[in-house]
């Protein structure tokens, strides 16, 4: 088995934290003083791993990982691109087991040994699992309430399988980030998951469903080992598309899409609320866009840019705040006030 760890993003969900510049994955947002990305390798059931990432992230990757492996991307466009480059530039044998999984998520460090084997475990998926011809494996990580915020995965419950201790099941179809009436009706149905947004497949078998669902392959395989040409390769993809709209929305229609459920503590930490309890700090925390006023109150935190640096700030009396740039309203936090202090501590130093 190898890994590839896609790194990236648009660094706007945690805003003033994180920026373009430096996304989430490269921040060391995690008590430990971990990032993201680091956090995400130490988890991997293999040392044998590369990351695909933009060009302009090369520094944080080497500075972080010096020991993997490192694939260059001209501009970020979406996870098809990313995963089809990685599958024609890392030479692996056609049978051999790719591993792919986003930098930006967050496990519980209870979870962290039971998601391991969980990756290790299935790799017998990815071979002979349900008497598919290639299949595709994605992860769903069990349910736990209504959100809004993830994509869902709807398995098709008489094919459960228990393979090497992991229950799995073909999937039935994707579902789209719902409206809360349909999480509500999402999460009573058994076996209903959250997409973890990580894959398991044979290089072969990503290979053929990239070949026959998209046309990135033959747009990109010329072009790998050349820069300039890569990135005119990239910039004529015209629809950045992820890897499930792409191809596994597709191939799971063709029922060559596995399932392998997962009951680990996970968030993709793509809110300042996700962010907050991953710290062990109360409150929810929100974005304010420039322009835009929201009221606070005493209990509450402010995360701004002061020329450029990072800083809190407790409102002294309850009132208004209007954003003259992206600040973080954290509703309830104020008693916790050195938890976050630390996190942007951490991060200013870190160069955030």
């Amino acid at each position: 088995m190898y890994a590839v760890i896609m790194a990236g993003g648009g660094g706007t969900r945690l805003h003033p934290l994180s920026r373009p510049e430096r996304p989430k994955p490269f921040l060391p947002l995690l008590p430990s003083g971990e990032t993201l990305l680091q956090a995400t390798a130490r988890r991997l059931p293999t040392d044998d791993i590369t990351v695909v990432t933009e060009r302009r992230y090369e520094r944080f990757v080497r500075d972080q990982l010096p020991e993997a492996e490192l694939l260059l991307e001209p501009m970020g466009r979406n996870t098809a691109a990313a995963i089809a480059l990685a599958t024609i530039a890392i030479d692996r044998s056609d049978d051999e087991v790719m591993l792919v999984v986003p930098a930006d998520a967050y496990i519980e460090p209870t979870s962290e040994p039971l998601y391991t084997s969980v990756l290790e475990d299935a790799e017998r998926l990815a071979t002979d699992a349900f008497d598919i011809d290639g299949p595709l494996v994605t992860f769903g990580v069990q349910a736990s309430r209504p959100a809004t915020e993830y994509g869902y995965l709807v398995p098709r419950l008489d094919t459960r399988r228990e393979v090497s201790g992991l229950t799995a099941y073909q999937l039935a179809r994707f579902e789209e980030k719902p409206t809360q009436e349909h999480a509500q009706a999402l999460l009573r149905e058994p076996g209903v998951a959250w997409n973890a947004g990580i894959f398991l497949w044979r290089r072969r078998a990503i290979t053929s469903a990239l070949g026959r669902f998209t046309g990135l392959l033959q747009t990109l395989r010329p072009m790998v080992g050349a820069p300039m040409l890569l990135e005119s390769a990239y910039e004529a993809i015209q629809q950045a598309r992820s890897i499930d709209h792409a191809v596994m929305e597709s191939a799971a229609r063709n029922g060559q899409v596995v399932m392998g459920a997962m009951d680990v503590a996970w968030s993709d930490l793509g809110s300042w609320s996700a962010v907050l309890s991953a710290i062990g700090a109360h409150g929810e925390g929100a974005v304010v866009q420039p322009g835009e006023t929201a009221n606070v109150d005493t209990d509450d935190l402010v995360v701004r840019r002061v020329d450029g640096r990072l800083g809190v700030i407790a409102p002294p009396q309850r009132g208004s705040i209007t954003a003259a740039q992206p600040i973080a309203l954290l509703r309830g936090s104020a008693p916790d006030i050195d938890v976050v202090e630390s996190l942007i501590d951490r991060c200013t130093q870190a160069g955030g």
